[in-house]
């Protein structure tokens, strides 16, 4: 058995039995069954499907919302927009299949020759609690209108949303059984990977959860799309725009509870502009609200107690190995799974809040003499997620994005976040391949070539 539990009281949600081996040979099948059905019908028809999944959506927001918020304690306002940003990358997908996925002529010698797109098949999702519907919807959405179908393997805490997700899918004209959820505990994703008829496998996820995955479908010789943490810098130069750079560093900070993989967690500061940023950012980390998300606050709890007890032993190993604490860094006495923003300053290599991802409101603070030291410690990292600069020049900051900061995602003067038009994904231990866009609905095909002399 699994349960979800609300972090907010601790409170039981749900219980449900886990699949057994024959269950899941038996989905497996089922799913293969709908893969053939699906790889042979119109790309007109599944545009129509994802169409109708859009419009489902929409109807059903505030119940999905609410259900979000429910079992991993996101603010309901921001799992409203979670729901939107879902539908919107419906909407994208149904606009830019037909480009993406016809065939592509290259003139050669033949008298026709050609790269055609074409399914795989079963494609696994392993996915996490942290935005349960968007980092479903991501992969699901493109795989769909490819022809492949779909097993999704959801963290254990957030199965209702799992199973929302299955009940939508089913209700948009697809083939039964396209996309199945399994209940299954982390330490059986062998046995999915495993079988015959699954050619595929994206996983979000920590770093040990993406070696693991890896290694498995290596043995199997499956393709893999990894989307793993990040500890992503910002940097603020001396010319910077501080109330522009302040407000944009604290959102995405405190994004989802700092639960985010692409939020800020590291920011670089210009020692001309050190105390003025410092002092502002600590201002408004200090009026953020915390409370029930289902109210008008700014962070709701973490998503489970373990998750916030780690937050805070990352936060007193930074102080025990001399960093200081500006604001925070102490477990609220309230029931639930809250922690309060905290903001760390004179962090040092050794320390987690350099060499690590704090996945909770933890803002380390790191104050640098000039600009090159600024993108030195940028990139003193193994993650490689996203970044971010903040200055009025332009020019620089593009130039410091394109050529200097290693990551997949380089904002000036925004913070990081995925959108369905540009392709999502980072290098070093932040994982490989892509989603979104083009690239990330080609991750999961047969590029074929077609040769007619």
């Amino acid at each position: 058995m699994i349960s979800s539990i609300n972090p907010v009281n601790n409170q039981e949600i749900e219980t449900y039995k886990l699949h057994s081996t024959e269950d899941i040979k038996s989905i497996i099948n089922a799913n293969h069954a709908a893969y053939r059905t699906l790889s042979n019908s119109s790309l007109e028809s599944r545009r129509e499907c994802i169409a109708t999944l859009a419009e489902k959506l929409e109807e059903s927001k505030q119940k999905l919302a609410e259900l979000m918020t429910l079992e991993m304690g996101k603010t309901l306002h921001q799992s409203t927009q979670e729901i939107e940003k879902c539908i919107r990358l419906c909407n994208y997908y149904h606009h830019q299949a037909p480009d993406v996925l016809e065939d592509k002529i290259i003139e050669t010698d033949a008298h026709k020759s050609y790269v055609s797109y074409r399914p795989l098949g079963s494609i696994l999702m392993i996915m996490p609690w942290n935005f349960p519907f968007w980092q479903v919807f991501r992969v699901a959405v493109p795989n769909i209108l490819v022809g492949n179908a779909l097993l999704l393997k959801h963290a254990s805490n957030v199965t209702g949303c799992s199973l929302a997700i299955e009940e939508l899918f089913e209700t948009i004209g697809l083939p039964p059984d396209a996309l199945r959820s399994v209940k299954i505990t982390s330490d059986r994703i062998e046995e999915i990977i495993s079988h015959r008829y699954i050619q595929g496998v994206s996983l979000t996820g920590s770093g040990a959860a993406g070696s693991s995955v890896a290694k498995m479908a290596g043995q199997y010789i499956k393709k893999t799309v990894l989307e793993l943490g990040g500890s992503d810098p910002y940097i603020i130069l001396p010319d910077a725009d501080i109330e522009v750079a302040v407000s944009q560093c604290v959102s995405s900070r405190i994004l989802n509870a700092g639960q985010s993989c692409i939020g800020a967690k590291r920011f670089i500061i210009h020692h001309d502009v050190y105390n003025e940023f410092s002092a502002l950012f600590i201002d408004r980390m200090n009026d953020l609200m915390v409370g029930d998300p289902m109210t008008n606050v700014d962070l709701g709890p973490l998503a489970r107690v373990d998750l916030r007890d780690e937050v805070h032993d990352q936060v007193m190993k930074c102080l025990h190995l001399g960093a200081d604490l500006r604001l925070g860094g102490k477990i609220p006495d309230i029931e639930g799974a809250f922690y309060v923003p905290t903001v760390l300053e004179n962090i040092l290599p050794g320390m987690p809040g350099y060499d690590d991802e704090i996945f909770g409101p933890v803002a380390s603070l790191i104050k640098v003499s000039n600009e090159d030291e600024a993108i030195r410690i940028a990139n003193d990292t193994s993650f490689g997620l996203g970044a971010g600069i903040f200055t009025q020049d332009l020019e620089k900051g593009e130039y410091i994005a394109k050529y200097k900061l290693k990551a997949g995602s380089c904002f000036v003067n925004q913070f990081v976040k995925s959108d369905p038009r540009l392709p999502f994904g980072g290098i070093g231990i932040s994982g490989y391949g892509r989603e979104l866009s083009t690239e990330g609905m080609r991750e999961f095909v047969n590029i074929k070539t077609v040769y007619i002399k």
